[in-house]
């Protein structure tokens, strides 16, 4: 097992940014699974290969159908991780993909972490504080 990134280490690569990332399953410590993903704003969930969440022993939840880049459309199974990033932790939906898959972050977890993507700049920041919006009386 490669060991893992080095925390908050950011890579941008021709207007993609990159975010090392720990993948586990929401009642284990270990195993883990360690990746630089890249975060996808486009994307409203995450994705892994298939194979390493079934090694972190990460079971199916059920299936999906998405909307590709390209228009077309494709189901995908997915399971339930605990997603670190930034140093900072949420538990979400992920997607089984192919095995030579890269590894995605979608916006989902990027809001419910506080994470800021700043195209122009090809970075990511945290934000100080999540957003909750105040509940209107009743």
């Amino acid at each position: 097992m490669t060991p893992p990134p080095k925390a908050h280490t950011l890579v941008s690569s021709m207007g993609a940014v990159y975010v090392n990332t720990a993948l586990r399953r929401l009642d284990a410590a270990e195993p883990a699974y360690h990746a630089s993903f890249l975060i996808d704003t486009g994307a409203t969930d995450s994705m892994a290969p298939a194979s390493e969440l079934r090694r972190l022993g990460i079971e199916p939840a059920g299936r999906q159908t998405y909307r590709l880049a390209d228009e077309s459309l494709q189901e995908y199974v997915f399971g339930l991780a605990r997603i670190e990033v930034m140093g900072r932790v949420t538990a979400g939906r992920i997607l089984f993909g192919p095995d030579d898959a890269q590894p995605l972050l979608g916006v989902t977890a990027l809001q419910s972490i506080g994470i800021v993507v700043d195209a122009t700049h090809e970075t990511a920041s945290l934000l100080p504080a999540t957003l909750l919006k105040e509940l209107a009386a009743v």
